[in-house]
């Protein structure tokens, strides 16, 4: 087993429980629209206030669309489901965790 060491704010966590991508962490954008869209609500009912919409990576690399920014969120979440409706295919396996785009790349 691999240990990652480094600030948990910088990781992102692929989440199966969540219908959205969605961070607190404003920085993590390379593009960022403000703009209030309403409430996330939490596996524990508590709800989070929506204050953005915007993009996550860069046009050299991978990026992800449709990223929520979500006041006072601790954590960084990817959606799966969001994921495999854009036509990403997830695979886990014993010890990692595979993301292949729509041409079957690595991402």
């Amino acid at each position: 087993m691999q240990v990652i060491k480094g600030d948990k704010k910088d990781f992102w966590y692929l989440d199966n429980g969540c219908s959205r991508h969605i961070t607190g962490d404003k920085t993590k954008f390379s593009k960022l629209e403000l703009k209030e869209e309403g409430f996330v609500t939490y596996g524990d009912n508590n709800k989070g206030k929506i204050l953005g919409n915007g993009v996550i990576g860069n046009e050299s690399c991978f990026n992800i669309k449709n990223v929520l920014l979500v006041e006072g969120l601790k954590h960084n979440l990817i959606s799966i489901s969001q994921l495999c409706d854009k036509g990403f295919k997830v695979m886990f396996e014993p010890n990692s965790c595979l993301i292949f785009d729509a041409c079957g790349s690595i991402v």
